[in-house]
Parts: structure tokens; sequence; C-alpha cells
């Protein structure tokens, strides 16, 4: 447990540091460099950022440990987020650089589609950067809870002590966001990347030489007859297609994903965002992979020693396959080091949407208003906002009773279903316009909501659920992308033609992707 203590120290003190050292060297810059790095990201550093930030805590807790307890039918979810980093790769990732610098040269999401559009107001601005605020604080709750969780169930803390632990790990959260802004957030998103790859391949390949050895014991385990099977009830039927649907929707959040997309739009060229796409691709698949592979190999070594454990001591069992193989597998300082992975997986996520949120307000809501504020007081004002937005999802982590899945489910959806058709759109369709944007955004988001709301009455209430039958199980994401996306080309179609300026803008973005 010392050297645990130890490795975990050292961490937070290398993260602090990069923080220092950004705000220090990027003193004189301004709300370009504080918020988007002045584009000038490198291609490695862009993809381990991306993927960091993008897959959290989830994949060494959640994913590996719902596979231990339910087998492989739960593998959709990677599949569908595979599919969906490839797509975004390759399809919106070198599209939204480019259209970003055409669009005057933007610097947040909500930034570049009142750009993209013209808009005259700030009603599309204001409506992004209130989801976004609303959205991420859920989204980092559910990063401090996965630090409060790991601290339990390693230092066996009660529910005080797992509180003191999500306050620690929220302030040296801020703190580095604070000071470094996004240089220093893509930097120690770029080393998390490394550390949760080599935690996620070491854990199973040393388990599996441990279980060859002579003095292994094989524990009791009961599996059940569709542990390997891709089908969750073993057949084709009606709870199966949700589970595959749901799994694959999961790959729709990427069109949408405010905080993934803006390493996209950081990129300082066209040849580093090749290599970003290479790296990116080859990243997550390995990451997945290896996420997979702890969750088989944990039910193996284990055995049912995690199946229904649950109680105030320790956290679930969706939680606990990774922190109890690497704690019985490896000696403690070791150990400790792969454990950090599981902070490095929750912060590297958590400091990236404290970021994307607070440039939101401050870009978006702030600037607008104070017309006359200078670089340097919209940075100060995004500061401040990330300390706010982490005190709320603070608050929501100590109250809140959800998993981290559910969490990261629930912000995931929104985001997808809110921003993913407009984006795209935005990219391919030259006849979009500034009502089909806005409207789009909306009704995505509203149906995304009520669908999850619907899905929980159904799971608490089976007999009084707004929806009933298996398909109300269906993964809030999929209808609100579906109806965000029609309403989208409805909207476009029944409004007016945008304007000239507007098609120059679509022309040029365009252009500079071929040329660049």
């Amino acid at each position: 447990m010392n050297w645990e203590v130890i490795a975990f120290v050292v961490y937070f003190v290398l993260v602090i540091g990069i923080g220092i050292y950004f705000f220090v060297r990027s003193r004189s810059g301004g709300e370009k460099d504080y918020f988007l790095g002045g584009r000038s990201m490198s291609g490695p550093v862009a993809a381990l950022s991306a993927g960091a930030s993008d897959m959290s805590a989830w994949v060494l807790m959640g994913l590996p440990g719902a596979i231990y307890l339910s087998g492989i039918s739960q593998i959709w979810i990677s599949v569908g987020l595979f599919i969906g980093t490839l797509l975004a790769w390759v399809f919106v990732a070198p599209r939204l650089r480019t259209f970003s610098i055409a669009a005057k040269d933007s610097i947040t999401i909500p930034q570049y589609l009142n750009n993209r559009f013209m808009g005259k107001h700030i009603a599309l601005q204001v409506v992004c950067a209130i989801v976004f605020i609303i959205v991420y604080c859920i989204y980092s709750a559910s990063s401090i809870s996965a630090c409060g969780d790991l601290f339990k169930t390693v230092f066996k803390l009660d529910n005080s002590g797992r509180e003191t632990a999500m306050a620690v790990a929220a302030v040296i959260i801020v703190i580095y966001t604070f000071l470094g802004g996004f240089n220093a957030v893509c930097w120690t998103d770029f080393f998390q990347g490394m550390l949760m790859l080599a935690a996620l391949m070491a854990a199973p390949i040393v388990a599996v030489f441990a279980m060859k050895s002579a003095g292994f014991i094989k524990p009791e385990t009961d599996l059940g007859a569709n542990y390997y099977n891709l089908l969750s009830t073993g057949k084709m039927d009606t709870a199966a297609v949700v589970t595959i649907l749901s799994g694959l929707g999961w790959g729709l959040g990427y069109f949408g994903m405010p905080h993934i997309l803006v390493r996209y739009m950081s990129i300082r060229s066209k040849k580093e965002m090749k290599r970003s796409q290479k790296i990116g691709v080859l990243w997550t698949f390995l990451i997945l992979a290896m996420a997979t592979a702890v969750g088989i190999v944990a039910r193996k070594y284990l055995g049912d020693r995690l199946v229904g454990i649950e109680s105030l001591e320790i956290a679930s069992t969706q939680q606990l396959a990774f922190i109890y193989m690497v704690r019985w597998v490896f000696p403690a300082a070791l150990a400790g080091i792969l454990l950090s992975a599981i902070l490095a997986a929750s912060m590297s996520t958590a400091d990236s949407q404290l970021l994307t949120s607070s440039s939101a307000f401050s870009s978006d809501i702030y600037k607008p208003l104070r017309k006359n504020a200078s670089d340097k007081e919209i940075m100060w004002a995004g500061r401040f906002m990330v300390v706010i937005i982490c005190a709320v999802a603070f608050l929501i982590a100590k109250a809140g009773n959800k998993s981290i899945m559910d969490l990261v489910e629930n912000a995931w959806g929104a985001f997808g279903a809110a921003f993913g058709p407009t984006i795209l759109l935005s990219l391919y369709w030259k006849r979009f316009n500034y009502a089909g944007a806005i409207s789009g955004i909306i009704s995505g988001f509203v149906v995304d909501i009520g669908w999850a709301v619907a899905r929980c009455a159904m799971i608490i209430d089976k007999k009084n659920a707004i929806l009933t039958g298996n398909l109300g199980g269906l993964y809030e994401i999929i209808p609100g992308f579906i109806v965000g996306l029609i309403v989208c080309i409805i909207v476009t179609n029944l409004t007016a033609k945008p304007s000239k300026d507007v098609e120059e803008i679509f022309d040029k973005g365009v252009s500079l992707t071929k040329e660049d």
C-alpha cells in the first residue's frame, strides 16, 4: 500500500508540473493558445490526447468488469466505438480542421458552427454552450467518481474517505487545467494514454503466465451457457438485437463529442493529420482489445470471487476486475504504477471536458456579451469556469448513486445525438443552414434525454414504464441521432438557402481540405 501511495503522489506531482510548465511558457499567449494550443499539436500528441480524453476510466473499470461478469456479449460497445473512431478520423477530422480555419479560424465547436453559417446573433452559441455545461458537469462527475472508487477500493476507505479522495483528485485536475490550458491538457493526455495502454497490455499477459505456474490454484468458476457467445441470450431474439444495436450506437458519439472534435481542430498540418489518423485508430483498437482481454482473463484468474460483491467498503463488481487482478499479479511498486492508469484515464477525460466547457462559456457567451474584453480577461473567465464546473461535477459525484458506466453513457448519448448530425452535415452539405443546425441540436438533445428518462423508468418500474418491451432498452443515442438528423434536413429544406457568403465558406473549407 505504501508503494501505491508513492506511485499516486508521483503521478499527481507530474501532471501539476506539466500545468506549471505551460503556464509559465504561455503567459504571453492569447485565447487561441489557451483553448486550442495555437493549432500547433503534433500527430502523436493529438492522437493520444483524443483517445485518452475519449476512453476515461470506463475502459479500465467499466468494460473489463462488464465482460468479467457477463461475457463477450458486452463487446458490442467496443465494436461500435472502434468503427466510430475509424469513421471520425477518416471523414470528420481532416474536414473539421480545415473548415474551422475557413470559418474565421474558429477555436470552439459552438464558435465554428456560428461562423460556418455566419450567424448574426449568438442564439446557436448560447444553446451549444448551455448543452456543454449541463452535460459536461455529468460527464466530469463520472471521472471524479472513478478516482474516488479507485482510492476506496485500494485503501479500503469508507464513504467519507472516498469523498476526500474525489476532492483531492478534483483539485489537482483543476490546478493543471487552470494553469496550462489546452497544451497542458494534451500533453498530460499523451502520457496518460501511453500509461493506460501499458497497463491494459501488461495485466492480462502477466496473469496468463501466472496461471501457467505450478503454484496457481484454479478458482471455482461458473461461466454460464452463453459467456463466450456474442449474443447475450444465445439466440438472435429482440433482446440480442437491442444489445447489438445499442453497442454499435456508441460509435455515433464520435461525430458530436466536443472534447474529441476540438483535438482534430488543433492539429497543425495535413502531414500531422495523417500521422494522427494512423496512431489514433491503432491506439483505440489496442486499448479496446486489451480491455476485453482483461475481462476474460480476470474471470479465469479470479474465478467467481468478485461476482455479487457490493458493499460500503468496496466499489461494485463492475469496477473491481482490473484493480484486483493488478494487485494480485504484480509486485506492490509496479501495481501502484499500473493502477495510476485509472487515475490517468479519469483525469485525461475530466481535464478535456472542463477545458472544452469553459472555452464554450468564455468564447461563446462571455466574449459576445463583453465585446471589448481582452484575450487575458477571456482566458481568466475560462479559468474560473473550470473551477465552477469542477465543483458542480464533484457535488454530482458525491450525491449521485449512478455507476461510472451510467454517467458516461448518459453524457456520451446527449453529445452524440445533439451535435453529431449537425457536425456531419456542416462538413458535407452545402445547402445546410443556420435554422437546420440549431433545430437539429435542440431536437436531438431533447429526444435523447427523453428516451433516457423513459428507459430508466422501464428499468425501475416495468409495469408503469413509458416505453414497453425490449425495444425500450435501446440506447438513447440512436433515436436522438436519427431525429436530430431528420429535423436538420427537414428544417433546412423548409427555410431559405444559405447566403453566397455562407456557401463560400463551405467551398473554402473543401478547397483547403484538398490543398492542405
